[in-house]
């Protein structure tokens, strides 16, 4: 129920939602997971590239299998972080609550079946 009665409901003129609100629109959302993907995957290049330097440097291939260990997980993240989604409001419905109208299938009678 709204709190200016029934005839105000939110969104509608006489109770406006508030801009502080709303949400960022999917573009926006979409266009800051891409960013942040492409900011993690910047630096897995890079870092092969530096493992070869590395190796030229110092001719330890520890420390050059190091980082590229540390590069192998950077695509997992970045796909993990791309794909989050921002945190879901308290005022968001939730798909299960904990009820159940139906009984359960074993409490149901068996059928027979009289040929």
């Amino acid at each position: 129920m709204a709190r200016y009665g029934a005839s105000h409901e939110e969104g509608s003129p006489g109770n406006p939602v508030l801009i502080t609100e709303a949400e960022a629109s999917f573009e926006d959302q979409h266009r800051a997971r891409v960013r942040k993907y492409l900011t993690i995957m910047v630096f897995r290049f890079p870092a092969l590239i530096f493992a070869a330097i590395a190796y030229g440097i110092w001719a330890n291939p520890w420390v050059s299998m190091g980082i590229i260990a540390l590069s192998i997980p950077l695509p997992w993240a970045a796909v993990l972080i791309a794909n989050d989604r921002p945190p879901r409001r308290a005022s968001e419905p939730s798909r299960y609550d904990g009820r159940s109208d139906a009984p359960a299938l074993e409490s149901q009678r068996p059928y027979t079946i009289d040929g």
